[in-house]
């Protein structure tokens, strides 16, 4: 077992946690429902991956478990907000208060590569940059960057107004936006799902602009 994966795992489950308990969440079964999502997200963007990659998880169900082997970014995202909004008894408004929570759960995983030793991107000179263990290779941080980033947007969204589809959007739009400003600094080769990180801001932002208008007009027509 890769017990780096395992730790960093429980430090996203662990920020989970904390999130509910910090922001302003009604639900009890906030936690239990977040991890659920989260699981079966990570499962699903698993098989995307292995299929992507020509495996037949049917015929290979133990590579299920290798989750450094790869997994499909959007399908988990996918998968995850999906099976969120049933298991939350489909209403916008509990994914609304879960948002927060949800990015703290996501910068504490990205936080997490301490325990992978997994942090670090392209080669920089900045002050703050750092060498893995016997380089003399300086890189930027790259995980800490999107950890440190996702807790700001996280508490950013409890100060937008609290009306439908406004805060779910907004952690959508600010996850996306954050890995898409991010990704250059990553050692990819393939260049990372830029695409899709594109799809999800404007999904967010589309779905923000929408919130808004239906919570004014709806404003307007209880004054007249």
């Amino acid at each position: 077992m890769e017990f780096t994966l395992l730790w960093a795992a429980l430090t996203a489950a662990a920020g989970l946690w904390l999130g509910v308990r910090i922001f302003r969440n009604t639900s009890e079964t906030a936690f239990d429902n977040l991890l659920a999502a989260t699981v079966a997200g990570l499962a699903g963007g698993r098989v995307v991956a292995m299929i992507s990659q020509g495996l037949n998880p049917l015929a290979n169900p133990v590579d299920l478990l290798i989750v450094r082997g790869g997994v499909n970014t959007a399908a988990a995202t996918s998968i995850a907000i999906a099976v969120f909004y049933l298991v939350s008894g489909r209403k916008i408004s509990t994914m609304d208060t879960a948002a927060p929570a949800a990015l703290l759960g996501l910068a504490s995983w990205h936080l997490g590569c301490l325990w992978r030793g997994a942090c670090l991107g392209v080669a920089s000179d900045v002050p703050w940059a750092w060498s893995e263990a016997g380089s003399s290779i300086t890189r930027h941080p790259v995980e800490i960057y999107a950890g440190v980033g996702l807790v700001i947007i996280a508490l950013l969204i409890t100060r937008l107004p609290q009306r439908v589809g406004v805060w779910s959007s907004a952690g959508l739009l600010g996850a996306s936006g954050l890995r898409l400003a991010t990704e250059p600094l990553r050692l990819t080769i393939s260049g990372g799902p830029v695409f899709w990180y594109a799809i999800g801001i404007l999904i967010g932002a589309i779905g923000m602009a929408a919130s808004l208008r239906l919570a004014d007009r709806s404003d307007l027509s209880v004054v007249s």
